[in-house]
């Protein structure tokens, strides 16, 4: 789009945990067979809009770096400067982290684990809520990715499953009831257009 810049988010392939169901958070598994092609197709998607961007952001966890490393390979932009921030990792899930979902219901409830997975604001024992993941991720957005977007430059950010849901949910304007029914899947981009104000003018989903 003429006079337009670009903001496109991926959440990484998918990783060892993810395929064995286990909760992940700041745990650092790396991607399995399936999220290496899943990485290698976000970037054939990102590379048929031709967009040069300026910066990568990720998270400090492997699976997004990883992730990120392969579009950029996969776009020919490998040389762009990468940028990890911890603000950008996915919800620390405290003391279910490592722990396989089913065993979790099996010892806490059905109820009460469906409670911290889709709650907005009730964090796991150790753990964060969305709420409080957002209170992370977006004064980081707002302060460090945003003005580099009002600037016009086109940014790429590469992060999680919740991180994302964050900055989604600021810029698709959700309310804290509509952002838990959102599900971003892995290996999936998001293009964002802007054109100088920080609400965006246009959304795609690349997949």
């Amino acid at each position: 789009m003429k006079d337009h810049n670009f903001l496109v988010l991926v959440r990484h392939g998918q990783s060892e945990w993810n395929a064995k169901n286990l909760f992940t958070g700041w745990k650092d598994p790396g991607l399995t067979d399936k999220g290496n092609d899943e990485a290698k197709t976000a970037g054939e998607l990102i590379k048929n809009r031709e967009i040069r961007f300026s910066v990568m952001y990720t998270s400090v966890l492997q699976r997004a770096k990883i992730t990120g490393d392969m579009i950029l390979n996969e776009i020919d932009q490998a040389d762009i400067p990468v940028i990890e921030d911890q603000a950008l990792n996915e919800r620390d899930y405290g003391d279910l982290a490592g722990l396989n979902k089913d065993d979790a219901r099996k010892q806490w409830g059905e109820e009460q684990v469906h409670i911290w997975r889709r709650s907005y604001d009730v964090p796991p024992p150790g753990g964060e809520s969305l709420k409080n993941t957002a209170e992370r991720v977006l004064p980081y957005f707002n302060q460090e990715i945003m003005p580099r977007l009002m600037a016009g430059e086109n940014i790429l950010v590469a992060a999680h499953g919740n991180s994302l849901r964050s900055l989604v949910m600021q810029l698709d304007q959700l309310s804290k009831h509509e952002v838990l029914s959102l599900e971003i899947p892995t290996g999936a981009p998001i293009l964002y257009s802007f054109s100088g104000e920080p609400i965006p003018a246009g959304k795609e989903n690349l997949f």
